[in-house]
């Protein structure tokens, strides 16, 4: 083997010697001696016997070969070639996607006939899916935000110019996106909330339209220009303050999100960031362009009286306004309660990272026995991809079995990844089938398929828990520990405990052992005696057996390697590889080269060579499948999806009963991975800067009021808005999750909103001379309009995504769901309570005379 590899490699190679001067002209020299095909190849010599040549065709077949397969893919159970598009860091995929499908139908028209590329799975599918979700959210959110200005504003064309704002306010935040680099996608714009948005204009509009109708009123005629546009302008300024101070505090209880680190960061910072672009430009347009169109288009005449809905709700308010200031220890004590109830609620929900969002399609982690050959997998995934087609759910099935040429997805032979593609639910049998139901009967299925362990999740989910823990499943138990059998131990002990909880499925221990391999134990003692090196042998062993590389052959811009290796059919058969010949030393070399390269059926030391068998025993053991290590130790994972539970306490109660059961020797621990790390690690984070945006918003208010008292009264809307929030996702039935946060940290601003709105009013009417309680009652029912219009914008422009059954509804659901449940309590708190609240705290008892 040895002469081969060096005849090979001393005779397939260009050379260049230099130049020469030759009458005034530059030669350069250059000896070409590369081969250009097989018969170059089997013409080089590898020695000769007797005078006579002896060439690689004499001793060896020259053929073209193929590489040792390592991996494999199928389509419904027929072999295909599957390739994968990369997207370079910092990309748009959905861009990269569309411009691939564009290259692919190039590709199509230049390849042979009876060859066809098609996409298998493209992620442009679920993006575009999500955006139509976010689009349909957006268009219904914005109307309902237009009917409802037009209700309670009583006016068509005063509802119109409040509406501008949502157009224009968008212009701001895609002008920030594009410079940014910020795209489009579910979190980015699904959380926009344009009833949010236009609440600062609406305290401008609502206190313009009140202002120009008392001055028709009391001058009893329509208002000239120059009169409307001074009333507007006193109005403005009336009503900027609350306004601006308003926007302001709501931009503050964003920026916490901006403090995100990690995967958390990377989703919700694009989302903030667009926000708060929305919101500056809304709060710039509403001091600006609203008053400049309210002035210009408020001319004819502006009636005063409330409109039928507005009256019947001011019916309904009266008393309960009566009530609440008559009642005030109740009133405020039940607040309470209900503040303490929602804390005791929060601490049982359950809690998640984000939900699930629903990629329509399945992945399945197929897992068989270490060892199994890749034509063995092959057959099984045959029978499983023909299983899962059973199912009239399912539109068609791909794996990748193994190690692909270009190894950017490493696993053995009997690993494969499954994908099965679902149809559209219109094509289903039936359409309102849940998706759990069709798993269940997927388990089913796969279970009919003996040697296999799976793991069922879904494409892009297996991608997003394999960057965050290095494992394709959402949890993640991390063994540490020296000895390979006492962490295996310990590990199964672990799979068994998890087994046993409520919501655990496809619950494996990571595969370590039971690879068989076959061991060459070389004696080393008879080795010494004949003067043979063990890297003679690992020499041959390697080159007959594996094959190894003696140089390239050029065609054109192709090239490929010249391998030297045996034959499949001798080395596929250990009978056959124990008469290898090993040479010996001292011999001579012609002897040994011909010997060693020819089919010798007997061997002795008369033609210098042995046998492979006398210096190596075969033996076919059991060893480790892999070892995995993380910052420099050894460890095994146990892997488990949740189904039907919340991760949170998923993992709390997993976390109790394998303390309680598993026992650890010293130098062993356990580490948790998965997605609920960094439901964690933002939890951390939020627990710091969260309070540190509530201390803004306080000095914010302090600034507005310079009143501490009024600053607390109003602070105090956060509690009872958070209390809505608990109790509508208790009620929905729907965990604690970064997505809810965010819908917590949203809502706060508004609660404050509404609140500055009113004490800002009756601290106005105060100032002008009216007592306390008057003061009180006047201002509570004068802005009872203003509350209730930027409350119910800011609820019903969030209930189409609280409604909401499309792709990627599952991720906006819990932030919709806060915000209007939380906008519900803290209205009333607005409405009854704070007014109950601003009698204790600016109460003082006259003088006794």
């Amino acid at each position: 083997f040895r002469s081969v590899m060096e005849a090979l490699m001393k005779n397939n190679a260009n050379t260049g010697a230099g130049y020469i001067e030759h009458s005034g002209e530059q030669y350069l020299i250059r000896a070409p001696g590369q081969v250009t095909g097989l018969e170059d190849i089997g013409r080089i010599i590898v020695g000769s016997h007797q005078g006579v040549p002896i060439y690689i065709k004499d001793v060896a077949e020259v053929t073209i070969g193929k590489e040792l397969r390592t991996g494999a893919a199928t389509q419904n159970g027929r072999e295909a070639v599957l390739g994968t598009v990369f997207m370079l860091k910092g990309e748009n995929s959905r861009t990269v996607s569309l411009k691939v499908a564009e290259k692919l139908q190039e590709i199509n028209r230049i390849l042979p006939d009876g060859v066809v590329a098609k996409t298998v799975y493209d992620r442009t599918d679920l993006v575009n899916a999500t955006l139509n979700t976010v689009k349909k959210n957006l268009i219904e959110g914005a109307l309902l935000v237009i009917v409802v200005l037009f209700l309670l504003l009583g006016n068509f064309r005063a509802a119109i110019i409040t509406a501008l704002v949502i157009p224009l306010s968008m212009l701001f935040a895609v002008t920030g996106m594009v410079n940014n680099q910020i795209s489009g996608n579910l979190l980015s714009l699904g959380a926009i909330d344009f009833g949010i948005i236009v609440d600062g204009a609406v305290i401008i509009v609502e206190n313009c339209l009140r202002r120009l109708a008392e001055e028709q009123k009391k001058l009893g005629r329509i208002l000239h220009r120059d009169e409307r546009f001074g009333i507007v302008g006193s109005a403005t300024k009336e009503g900027s303050r609350p306004s601006i101070f308003g926007g302001f505090i709501i931009m503050i209880v964003y920026l916490p999100i901006l403090t995100l680190t990690g995967i958390e960061g990377k989703m919700f910072q694009p989302m903030a960031f667009t926000v708060l672009a929305a919101l500056t430009g809304a709060m710039i347009l509403s001091i600006t362009f609203i008053p400049a169109m309210v002035a210009q288009f408020s001319s004819g005449h502006i009636s005063e009286k409330e409109n039928l809905l507005l009256k019947w709700i001011l019916n309904i308010y009266k008393p309960l306004l009566n009530f609440s200031l008559n009642n005030r220890p109740t009133v405020i004590v039940f607040a309470g309660v209900l503040v303490v109830l929602s804390i005791l609620l929060s601490m049982r929900m359950g809690s998640e990272f984000l939900p699930t969002l629903d990629e329509r399609d399945l992945a399945i982690h197929a897992l068989r026995v270490p060892g199994t050959s890749l034509s063995q997998a092959m057959k099984m995934q045959d029978t499983l991809e023909k299983k899962i087609k059973e199912l009239p759910e399912v539109n068609y099935v791909f794996s990748k079995i193994g190690t692909a040429d270009i190894a950017t997805d490493p696993m053995p032979p009997s690993v494969a990844d499954v994908f099965a593609i679902i149809k559209p639910r219109s094509e289903w049998p039936d359409p309102d089938r849940p998706k759990s139901d069709l798993i269940r009967e997927l388990e089913q299925k796969l279970a009919q398929v003996p040697g296999n362990k799976y793991e069922i999740i879904q494409p892009i989910e297996m991608r997003f828990n394999e960057l965050i823990a290095g494992v394709r499943s959402d949890i993640a138990v991390k063994v540490f520990g020296d000895d390979l059998e006492t962490l295996v131990s310990v590990a199964k002990k672990i799979e068994k405990v998890i087994s046993g909880i409520p919501g655990a499925s496809d619950v494996g221990v990571e595969q370590v052992t039971g690879l068989p391999v076959l061991t060459l134990e070389l004696d080393r003692g008879l080795m010494a005696r004949l003067g043979i090196n063990v890297s003679d042998v690992q020499d041959v062993v390697a080159i007959a057996i594996g094959g190894k590389s003696a140089g390239k052959v050029f065609e054109g811009d192709r090239h490929f390697e010249i391998m030297v290796r045996l034959p499949d059919d001798i080395r596929t058969n250990i009978e056959r590889l124990k008469r290898i010949p090993i040479a010996l030393p001292n011999s001579p070399p012609d002897r040994i080269e011909v010997a060693s390269l020819k089919k010798v059926p007997g061997f002795g030391q008369n033609l210098g060579y042995i046998p492979l068998s006398a210096v190596a025993k075969f033996s076919v053991i059991k060893g480790p499948n892999q070892i995995s290590r993380e910052n420099g130790k050894r460890r095994i994972v146990v892997t488990s999806n949740v189904r039907d539970r919340d991760l949170g306490s998923f993992v709390q109660e997993a976390q109790k009963a394998i303390e309680e059961k598993v026992s650890l020797d010293p130098g062993y621990w356990i580490t948790w991975g998965g997605q609920f790390e960094h439901l964690i690690s933002a939890a951390k984070r939020l627990w710091i800067v969260v309070p540190m945006a509530l201390l803004l918003i306080f000095l914010m208010l302090f600034a507005a009021f310079d009143s501490m008292k009024n600053s607390l009264l109003v602070f105090t809307g956060i509690p009872l808005a958070l209390t809505g929030g608990f109790f509508s996702l208790w009620i929905r039935g729907i965990p604690l999750s970064i997505s809810a946060a965010i819908g917590f940290i949203a809502l706060s601003g508004v609660a404050v909103l509404n609140g500055l709105v009113m004490i800002s009013f009756i601290g106005e009417l105060r100032e002008k001379g009216l007592s306390l309680d008057d003061a009180i009652r006047q201002g509570s029912l004068t802005r009872l309009r203003p509350v209730l219009m930027t409350a119910l914008v800011a609820s019903l422009g969030f209930i189409p995504m609280a409604m909401a059954s499309g792709t990627g509804a599952e991720v906006q659901r819990p932030l919709a769901t806060v915000v209007i449940g939380g906008i519900l309590s803290s209205t009333a708190l607005t409405l009854l309570v704070l007014p109950a609240l601003y009698r204790i705290f600016h109460y003082s008892p006259k003088p006794k005379s």
